[in-house]
């Protein structure tokens, strides 16, 4: 292999198909390390994903074979011919607890109802090995590697037992300990659950048209750009693509979290993913599967999943103390009373008890299971939140600051009023009109010709074009002189008082004259989202202040406000302005979230506490550099992403508090002699659970928010 080989650094993402990385992170990502050309390892344990980065040495054959070392199946993470795990109750740690809690229960029988001794200590023995197989395996890799885990505390706290020839209760004690593994896998499950159900939204075959005009079916991941697939009516689209053929109405909730669904037809863009309508569509492929909108949204789920935040920070760094200091407590608890005279036994089971009670996850995964959730619910209502960080931003945020055109408004000019003049009907004006900007480039004239081709009205080219810059165009129709823009000279009273109207309702009005007289006003507004004021009126239910930020005058600024009930805003703001506007609202109101189009407000957004784009789902900048992206562009989404923050926020204190408060308990009740092994892992092992149960409600459909 040359230099040149070895000096490129590629990018390998791996997905777990089977076995378990939360436990084993550490372990799995400084085996991998060791394979030839592996330069950093990140294992986002959480997501099941494991991103490489190598030389060309290092092979996928290599990680995978490396990784099964571990008990785990990897395979390419957009590979769509194997991509899930198989239910987690046909994993084999679940396998494991079925057969040895069998042996469990069979021993407890031999012994406490048939009374016979030796079978029932032949059973207990099978339990330990079956049951204690995978915990042991885990803890001395991790031991191997100079690291002390929650699977070490088990695996010494059973040896101890043993050797206290307590060997029921130590079989008792893997099992409960297994049986606490298997329900976090299950909790783990269910929050990657969210990017399964992404993963399936686009079929893993196509029907591409050859060129010859034969069909052939092709996995998604070997189309190319330029191929043409055919998708028939009630299929999923399988790629990004623009429409070459053919009209239908495509479901994009999926992807966007847009409930109508959207005509498309020839020169119309749809994602992968999408569910097609009535209608047979010809699609040309846009790009390659990775770099598609769903891929990439799968991409960015996974990595949010993986983002920790300070909750999450908060946890791994009480873990790394804990864990250590359970065993320095337990050598304490078992050897300081034995050198003072008391029963060293007694006090030995003391120690065992408080490891026991040590042996559980509810700590480490009270923060992640509650952030998964949240972000998983996020996603599948088309709101993508990049992290932990940000969802814990989220929730903080008092002040929304808001960009007007393309956020609040369509971005679009449209034509919104006629007033005609001398009795003339209004779509006569809009013909002349139409017939004058047919071919000048006004910036008004796409919104007079748009609702002409609207409202069905025909109209002549005008001759003999002229523009005046400021001023409006002139032309010829039908050898009469007509002009459009702003009035010159006198006008009639009724004119001025029609175009004082249009400015106070933030309209652009222009006029349409001849040499004689004014024959009509033309008022043209960038209309306002519909649902817009419904989210204005959201926000203002849930926090203490909306914004409006915008370069657009004075006059149509506050014509828009009152419209939409916002109290306060800027305008005349060029960008770095509205970027000084954000850090003044910091200084004034503390955090600050900006929502705007992700472009042309990007310096705004990277300077708010929380940057929010709108219509990511077609914009690749927008979906690449916001913290959180409305896919579709709903602004309604944004109230519902900061009430779903602060339940997290609120389901994140609960569970942290539980589990610490559980952990002192237990500790204490081990000290005092209080608790048993198995009595204090099952408390133990119960509080986990109603960590995990509390923290996937977060998944489910919820109302109200905390102020």
């Amino acid at each position: 292999m040359g230099a040149a080989g070895q000096r490129t650094t590629l990018r390998t993402r791996l997905r777990v198909t089977k076995g378990s990385c939360l436990d084993c992170a550490g372990d799995v990502a400084g085996a991998l390390r060791e394979v030839p050309g592996v330069r950093s390892v990140q294992v986002m344990a959480t997501a099941g994903i494991i991103v490489v980065d190598h030389d060309a040495r290092a092979k996928i054959a290599d990680l995978q074979r490396r990784a099964a070392d571990y008990g785990l199946r990897v395979v390419p993470a957009e590979s769509r011919t194997e991509h899930s795990a198989a239910p987690w109750w046909l994993q084999p740690k679940s396998i494991a607890l079925a057969v040895a809690s069998l042996l469990l229960i069979s021993g407890l029988i031999a012994e406490k109802v048939l009374e016979v001794g030796r079978p029932a200590l032949v059973l207990y023995w099978a339990t330990l090995l079956v049951g204690g197989f995978y915990p042991a395996r885990s803890g001395l890799a991790a031991a191997r590697r100079g690291r002390l885990t929650i699977s070490t505390l088990l695996v010494a706290a059973a040896v101890g037992a043993v050797i206290l020839g307590i060997v029921e209760e130590a079989a008792l004690l893997v099992v409960v300990f297994s049986l606490g593994e298997v329900l976090e896998d299950y909790a783990t499950d269910r929050a990657r659950g969210a990017i399964r159900a992404l993963m399936r939204l686009a079929p893993p075959a196509a029907l591409r048209r050859r060129p010859d005009g034969r069909q052939e079916t092709v996995p998604v991941e070997e189309l190319r750009p330029g191929d043409l697939v055919i998708v028939r009516p009630g299929e999923r689209v399988p790629t990004d693509g623009v429409v070459a053929a053919g009209t239908s109405a495509v479901d994009q909730s999926a992807v966007t979290g847009e409930s109508v669904p959207i005509e498309v037809m020839p020169g119309s863009t749809v994602f992968g993913g999408t569910l097609n309508g009535a209608g047979a569509l010809d699609l040309r492929v846009a790009k390659e599967y990775a770099d598609t909108t769903l891929a990439r949204i799968i991409r960015q789920v996974e990595e949010a999943q993986a983002s920790k935040g300070r909750a999450q920070r908060f946890a791994d760094r009480f873990g790394a103390i804990y864990t250590p200091a359970m065993f320095v407590l337990a050598a304490l608890i078992a050897s300081v009373p034995a050198l003072l005279g008391h029963d060293i036994r007694d006090w030995v089971y003391r120690g065992l008890v408080v490891l026991a009670v040590s042996c559980s996850c509810a700590l480490v995964i009270s923060v992640p299971v509650s952030v998964v959730a949240a972000i998983s619910r996020a996603a599948r209502r088309g709101v993508l939140i990049k992290g932990g960080a940000h969802l814990e931003s989220l929730a903080g945020i008092r002040t929304v600051a808001i960009d007007k055109t393309g956020t609040l408004t369509l971005g679009e000019p449209r034509l919104t009023d006629i007033t005609p003049f001398g009795g003339r009907d209004p779509n006569e004006v809009l013909r002349l009109a139409a017939g004058v900007e047919a071919a000048s480039e006004h910036p008004l004239a796409g919104a007079i010709l748009r609702a002409a081709e609207m409202r069905g009205v025909r109209w002549e080219v005008g001759q003999d074009l002229r523009a005046t810059a400021g001023v409006g165009v002139e032309a010829t129709l039908s050898g009469e002189r007509l002009f459009v823009g702003k009035p010159q000279g006198q006008v009639p009273d009724a004119v001025t008082k029609g175009l004082a109207g249009y400015a106070a309702q933030g309209k652009t009005a222009v006029v349409l004259a001849n040499r004689k007289e004014v024959l009509g006003l033309l008022a043209v507004a960038d209309e306002v989202r519909p649902q817009a004021k419904e989210a204005v009126e959201s926000l203002g239910r849930l926090i203490d202040r909306v914004v409006m930020l915008t370069g657009d005058n004075e006059a149509t600024a506050a014509a828009i406000a009152r419209r939409l009930g916002i109290a306060e805003w800027r305008a005349g703001l060029l960008p770095e302005e509205k970027t000084a506007a954000v850090k003044d609202l910091q200084r004034q109101y503390g955090p600050v979230a900006m929502v705007g189009d992700g472009v042309n407000d990007a310096p705004a957004l990277a300077t708010a506490e929380v940057g929010v784009a709108m219509g990511a789902a077609g914009t690749d900048v927008a979906l690449e550099t916001a913290d959180i992206a409305l896919m579709a562009d709903d602004l309604t989404k944004l109230p519902e992403a900061i009430a779903l923050a602060r339940r997290a926020r609120a389901n994140i204190q609960q569970n942290v508090t539980l589990s610490l408060l559980a952990v002192a308990a237990l500790v204490v009740g081990a000290l005092a002699g209080r608790l048993s092994l198995t009595t204090g892992l099952l408390l133990n092992e119960g509080s986990a659970l109603l960590i995990i149960g509390n923290g996937l409600r977060l998944l489910a459909p919820g109302s109200g928010s905390r102020r």
